[in-house]
């Protein structure tokens, strides 16, 4: 590099740098003090492994010794998932702290305090895998009964996006119950990137959850799901405006879905008043603000299709067709 490229790269550092010192949220230089994006992603692969023990190979192990392989395993995602909770719960008190001019200082006796919670947290998350396991096994049951497609349960466990998302849900769920910071976030928004699925680890899902292909659904976190509902791809279930911001957290603003509930492809249900009642199927692309009756069927009205010629003239139209006879008006 010349001595006028090396004077070049110089300036443009130090313009950077003073960038950095402007004190914005995008500033914080504190690397080592916040969570670890990889590290998450590791230890989400190893609880997809404790979950589904028999599918997901590790090279190192030589050999398969249940038993053996499950204590290093767990004593791993005990070790690196406190750490993590560890870093999360100081980093919080530190921008508590910093939020409120108060000294953001953390000493020996609160850093040991935070620890000894993290890894409490870390063993009462895992203690809970059990349970875990058997809403996964509901998922796993519905998504093969209610898809022709698929050749086994190993199929969709190793190939399926949807069950993969909701099982890392479900987990992260776990989580963001015990006030675990972030965390449960990073892990729903690893899952988003490999599926395509965005599941806000706050929403409340009943057993027996299907998500058939899946790409494209959102689920917002005040949002509550029963038991046996199905959801195709591109549904989001989702909040009306938002325009209120931060004066909205923690208020339901997701809707309410009963058991039995089917919803097609490309469906809007918004709103945290809104309820789907029990039984319901909601048609692709039927947009929904409010509330439904049990046993309601919702569809979109006959679409006219127009064919042209290459010199734009109407050659045909018709309406579309329609395989639901009923039509909610919201």
């Amino acid at each position: 590099m010349s001595e006028l490229e090396n004077e070049e790269v110089n300036k443009l550092v130090n313009k950077i740098l003073s960038d950095y010192g402007r004190g914005r949220a995008i500033d914080k230089m504190a690397l080592f003090n916040q969570p670890d994006v990889e590290k998450i992603k590791q230890i989400t692969n190893k609880l997809i492994r404790l979950v589904f023990p028999g599918y997901y190979r590790d090279q190192v192990y030589k050999s398969y010794n249940l038993a053996g392989n499950l204590t290093v395993l767990i004593e791993d995602v005990l070790y690196n998932l406190s750490k993590q909770i560890e870093i999360v719960l100081c980093y919080d008190e530190i921008c508590s702290r910093q939020e409120n001019g108060e000294d953001d200082t953390l000493s020996s006796s609160e850093e040991a305090k935070f620890k000894d919670q993290a890894y409490c947290l870390a063993l009462t998350f895992c203690n809970r895998i059990p349970e875990i396991r058997e809403y996964v096994q509901t998922d796993l049951e519905a998504t093969f009964q209610g898809d022709p497609a698929a050749s086994s349960f190993d199929d969709i466990i190793l190939s399926y996006p949807g069950l993969r998302a909701t099982t890392i849900n479900r987990l992260a769920h776990a989580l963001f119950q015990l006030n675990v910071p972030l965390i449960p976030r990073m892990m729903t928004e690893y899952a988003h990137s490999v599926t395509g699925i965005d599941i806000h680890p706050g929403a409340r899902i009943g057993k027996y959850f299907c998500l058939d292909h899946g790409t494209g659904v959102v689920v917002g976190s005040t949002t509550i799901i029963g038991d046996h509902v199905k959801v195709y791809q591109g549904v989001t279930i989702g909040a009306l405006s938002t325009a209120a911001g931060q004066a909205l957290h923690g208020v339901k603003r997701h809707p309410t879905i009963e058991d039995n509930v089917t919803i097609y492809s490309g469906a809007s249900i918004l709103g945290g008043q809104t309820i789907i009642g029990k039984g319901s199927v909601i048609g692709s692309n039927a947009f929904i603000t409010k509330s439904v009756p049990a046993g309601t069927r919702v569809t979109i009205k006959n679409q006219e299709l127009v064919l042209k010629d290459r010199n734009g003239m109407i050659i045909e139209k018709n309406d579309l067709d329609q395989s639901e006879a009923w039509f909610y008006v919201i």
